[in-house]
């Protein structure tokens, strides 16, 4: 359990305002930060991980990292921290990128192999992709077994079929060393996919709270977002086709035609799409 209630003034998009945030996260959840640039979600992050003071407290587990007396400093905060700019050492290779953490050579094996990474090992930061850099990036966060993953917009500056790929390792990773994970993102699929929960700010609070599919199916006039899932089963209620689509870690239930409960295939990835309330589905 996370216990976070803070305070700080920051310097938002409409100037001054109060960061004032009172949380609890429950061990294990993946937390997803949305809201408009300078609503204080990166300075959330930044707190936690002890990059930033703030006034308040922060109880993890039941250990103060942060009241009116202590501030435990960042290299004593069990976190690992994903950046968008990787902040790989360029000097070191990708294994000993995630050696210097801490010398666990079977992890650091473990984690580049479940991220298709391993085979690269040798490999210099300046010969890697981006979206290649960023795996590494997400590897040696996980070195030291976080209690707590920070993950400020990592994969905004890849390409879609990289941020798949990303979303896909994210979650995995998220689930098999059971950490409490909290992401700043803009993109309301990828929250769709990987958060079990999401918090909307504006101007330093937290105005919106829930489950991602009453947070982010709460679609605003034409405003439209596309979320792809994999279809699970289509049942028969009364006269209506309802399709189970699994959508990361959601379950949705879409209405669909005649013709497409005819023409889709149990196991086929499909696009959910969202207007005013009504979910289209489309096989793809």
């Amino acid at each position: 359990m996370i216990k976070l209630d803070i305070k700080k003034e920051l310097h938002g998009s409409s100037g001054k305002m109060l960061l004032a945030v009172d949380l609890n996260i429950n061990s294990g959840e993946f937390i997803a930060l949305s809201g408009v640039s300078g609503s204080g979600k990166t300075t959330i992050l930044r707190t936690l991980a002890g990059l930033e003071e703030a006034n308040g407290e922060i109880i993890v587990d039941n250990e103060i990292w942060l009241n009116d007396k202590i501030s435990k400093p960042i290299q004593k905060r069990d976190i690992g921290f994903v950046f968008q700019d990787y902040a790989l050492f360029p000097n070191l290779c990708v294994i000993d990128n995630l050696l210097y953490v801490t010398k666990d050579k079977e992890l650091a094996k473990h984690l580049l192999n479940l991220t298709d990474m391993y085979e690269l090992k040798n490999r210099y930061p300046n010969s890697l992709s981006g979206g290649q850099k960023q795996r590494v990036s997400l590897c040696r966060a996980l070195m030291k077994r976080p209690k707590l993953l920070l993950l400020d917009e990592p994969l905004s500056a890849l390409d879609p079929s990289m941020r798949v790929k990303l979303q896909n390792d994210i979650l995995t990773l998220h689930k098999e060393f059971n950490t409490t994970s909290i992401m700043v993102s803009h993109d309301p699929s990828e929250m769709y996919k990987l958060a079990s929960r999401v918090l909307v700010m504006s101007n330093g609070k937290i105005v919106e709270d829930g489950l991602p599919k009453d947070i982010l199916l709460k679609t605003k006039g034409s405003q439209k977002f596309s979320f792809e899932g994999e279809l699970l089963d289509i049942k028969k209620v009364d006269v209506i086709n309802v399709a189970i689509i699994a959508i990361g870690q959601q379950i949705v239930e879409v209405v669909i035609s005649e013709n497409e409960a005819q023409n889709l295939e149990i196991g086929q990835i499909v696009n959910v799409s969202t207007k005013a309330f009504t979910p289209n589905l489309q096989g793809v």
